[in-house]
């Protein structure tokens, strides 16, 4: 069976698979993954994962068993998909998907070992004591997801400098909402730009609040980092696109999908680190005393055809120093 085929089935049957499936001993290792988002959304990072677990020596069927529980966006699941993972006493619990699922395991146990990969500051959240010395069952990756505002604005205002208003896309639901809603007014405010904030955490209040930007004198959109909107990204690309506003991302997922831009940290990076630790973990060493990893390279991806079929012409030194410009 290929991966992708397996996965897709894992989500579909995520919660109801008994532990030590697929014929293994019950002293196979055994790590659980819970995600806020869905096992398309996460493929291409996902693998990458896989195989770094591989690369320490653990093969999933083989000498471990990874076992997945997805909520697919509904972050209202997560504490009981949490809870089953802890009730099982797995050996490592790996979250995925943003701080929801991060914040779901730790609340669901205390010792086991938690590999967490989260855009906030999970000092703020209390998922561990520092970065340097996480001090708990948890560490995991940083990816700054909401502290590079500034930057978004900037390149958007490069893109659109015509825009006298600009719409920001949150999820009011998201730990750091109200953070990343200050962040972005107090960049607006230095370039004289007016915001309309547009709250959605579900498929009705999206549909609500593309409606309302359809609706507003906005020449541009920021779309936050929550991966309620990375599930989604597909309906937000195609509706932003009907109404011609330029649009800039957290993640290269957007604009791989046709979305316009973004800005922010490559997730293959973020899961390669989360895979190593995993494999340090089971190998004997303690999350207590594994730094938090602050990745902090950034990258800028942007759709070229998308530009032209909004009639953006994109700077010269824009795209000289894009990591990624997709024909």
């Amino acid at each position: 069976m290929r991966r992708r085929e397996f996965i897709t089935l894992v989500g579909a049957a995520a919660g109801t698979w008994p532990f030590v499936a697929r014929g293994q001993a019950s002293a196979t290792p055994v790590i659980g993954v819970l995600s806020s988002q869905s096992p398309a959304a996460v493929a291409r990072p996902l693998n990458v994962f896989i195989s770094t677990l591989k690369e320490a020596g653990y093969e999933d069927g083989k000498t471990v068993i990874v076992e997945y529980r997805w909520a697919d966006g509904r972050y209202d699941r997560l504490p009981a998909l949490a809870a089953d993972l802890a009730q099982h006493r797995v050996a490592v619990i790996v979250t995925l998907g943003g701080d929801p699922p991060a914040i779901a395991a730790k609340a669901a146990t205390s010792t086991i070992p938690i590999v967490f990969i989260v855009g906030s500051d999970p000092v703020k959240f209390g998922l561990v004591a520092s970065l340097n010395k996480p001090g708990g069952n948890a560490t995991g990756v940083n990816l700054f997801l909401a502290e590079v505002e500034a930057k978004r604005i900037g390149l958007l205002h490069e893109l659109v400098p015509t825009a006298t208003r600009i719409g920001l896309l949150v999820n009011p639901k998201t730990a750091n909402a109200e953070a990343q809603i200050n962040d972005i007014e107090a960049a607006s405010s230095r370039l004289n730009l007016p915001v309309e904030i547009l709250t959605a955490s579900n498929d009705a209040d999206l549909d609500s609040a593309l409606r309302r930007l359809g609706r507003l004198n906005t020449g541009a959109l920021i779309v936050e980092a929550d991966p309620f909107f990375v599930l989604r990204r597909n309906t937000i690309i195609s509706r932003v696109g009907e109404e011609a506003i330029p649009a800039i991302y957290p993640l290269r997922e957007f604009p791989v999908s046709g979305g316009l831009i973004s800005y922010g940290t490559d997730l293959v990076d973020a899961y390669r680190q989360a895979g190593n630790y995993v494999g340090r973990i089971l190998k004997g060493e303690g999350a207590a005393d594994l730094p938090v990893v602050q990745l902090e390279k950034f990258e800028t991806v942007i759709n070229q055809k998308t530009a032209k079929a909004l009639g953006l012409i994109i700077p010269p030194a824009l795209l000289a120093t894009a990591d990624e410009v997709i024909e």
